[in-house]
């Protein structure tokens, strides 16, 4: 299927890491120019240089999700440097796990800022560009978390359903000028995230690693840890051509593991 993304500038957060590596290289080998943004600017390379060595373009940024002041600027950068972005990824990292009482109000202020007002922020910065040419393509990743809430991740469960909420909204507001805007949600996807969150676990619960894991696959009923490259797939087709009728949704990419329907 031809998604109809060549000659398309996309630009990814988080493109360092195995979600926003696999979204990164996903669109690439569908002829996009990605913007590979990252603050790890090692983890960016490394995602630019497996792009290019497939064939693909891409540009690194190395960007900091919690220096929203200077978004202004990188994004007229960026522009400079590729164009106008036709496909925003918004992908941030996330907290570390904790029950969500007793946290101290800076904590919540610092990650509200990273996960939440960096990705609103971001949004109203190539929307302007969108309506021009009446066409864009604003995804979002969050955390199964906004569908059933995953305990002792009390801060992702928080913060990422209002990025649901926001991208419900954000859906019918701009639906008139070509451009949609979904939610992607990850189940069990096999990245360095889901190894600390299990191996966390682990710990937390004086158990082996190893049966935390089996115990976790035999949950799924795809009986197994996603690749990222699948995960990659699925914002590909939400940001291509074919999908311009899929708007306000929350797409999971789990294996079957969300229980709820």
């Amino acid at each position: 299927m031809e998604l109809g993304l060549k000659q398309k500038v996309a630009l990814v957060h988080g493109a360092g890491g195995g979600l926003g590596g696999a979204i990164a290289r996903a669109l690439a080998a569908e002829g996009a120019t990605v913007v590979v943004c990252d603050i790890n600017e090692t983890y960016l390379a490394a995602t630019c240089e497996a792009i290019e060595s497939a064939g693909g373009k891409a540009i690194g940024k190395q960007w900091d999700l919690a220096q929203i002041d200077r978004f202004k600027q990188w994004h007229g950068e960026v522009v400079d440097a590729v164009g106008p972005i036709d496909i925003l990824c918004n992908n941030t990292g996330g907290p570390p796990p904790s029950l969500v009482q007793n946290i101290e109000r800076d904590v919540w202020q610092r990650h509200f800022n990273e996960m939440v007002l960096s990705v609103i922020t971001m949004t109203d910065l190539v929307l302007p560009g969108m309506k021009e040419r009446n066409w864009g393509r604003v995804i979002t990743s969050a955390s199964s978390g906004v569908v059933a809430p995953i305990a002792n991740l009390g801060l992702s469960n928080s913060l990422r359903s209002a990025l649901v909420g926001w991208s419900k909204t954000l859906a019918r507001e701009v639906g008139p000028n070509g451009i949609t805007t979904n939610v992607l949600v990850p189940g069990r996807i096999a990245t360095q995230r889901i190894v600390a969150l299990d191996k966390a676990k682990a710990a937390r619960e004086d158990r082996s690693y190893d049966t935390v894991v089996q115990e976790s696959v035999a949950t799924i009923p795809a009986r197994r840890y996603g690749d990222p490259a699948e995960y990659g797939a699925a914002a590909a087709f939400l940001a291509s051509c074919q999908a311009s009728y899929i708007t306000g949704s929350v797409i999971r990419v789990d294996g079957g593991l969300i229980a709820n329907v």
